[in-house]
Formats: structure tokens, sequence, C-alpha cells
């Protein structure tokens, strides 16, 4: 079940805590920007889940798949603090729980 995963909970937060942010970005980029934002975290979270249930050969492509998605979103994230349309304070804690997810996935592919 993907909400027994820590991971999956921890991008699930994430995911809650973006929706506000995206909500905030001035219309004329949010069809652009936020759309890849919102996407980003719905992908990451479908791949999860299916990593989750998946065997371990496919499991390992899952969790690639993650990764470069969970970079993406860093990106994009930065993108949105570098148009100001993020303040530093919350781009320092998105990045932290950025990071502790990348960790999570990094013990996780190691199992």
């Amino acid at each position: 079940m993907p909400g027994q995963l820590i991971i999956f909970q921890k991008l699930y937060d994430l995911v809650v805590e973006m929706y506000p942010i995206i909500n905030r970005i001035p219309k004329s980029h949010r069809m652009v920007l936020g759309k890849h934002l919102e996407d980003n975290c719905i992908v990451l979270l479908l791949l999860v889940t299916k990593a989750n249930q998946a065997k371990d050969t496919n499991r390992r492509v899952l969790q690639d798949q993650i990764c470069d998605n969970l970079e993406s979103l860093r990106i994009l994230i930065r993108l949105t603090k570098d148009l100001k349309f993020l303040s530093i304070n919350q781009y320092a804690l998105l990045e932290g729980k950025l990071n502790e997810i990348g960790k999570m996935l990094y013990c996780w592919s190691n199992l």
C-alpha cells in the first residue's frame, strides 16, 4: 500500500504544499510553469505508487524515472524562486523536503 511508504507520505505532503504556491503564480505564467509543476508533482506520486507495487526489475526502472522527475521538480522550483514567485524561505523549506525525499529514494533504490 503506497500510504504505508514514508517516501509516499513525504512526497504527498510536498504536493499538498505546492498547490497554494502554484495558485499564487501570476496567470501569465501559471499555464506553463504552474502546469509543469502540477504535472510533475502528480507524476511523482503515481510513479512512487507504481514502483512500490512493481517487481524488482521494473521497480529499478520506475525508481530511475522518479529520480529524473524529482530533479525536474527541483529545477522548476528553483525557476519559480528565481522569477520571484516564491520567497527564499519557501524555497529553502521546499529544497529541504526535496533533499529528504531524494535521500529516502536513494535508500529505497539500494534495498
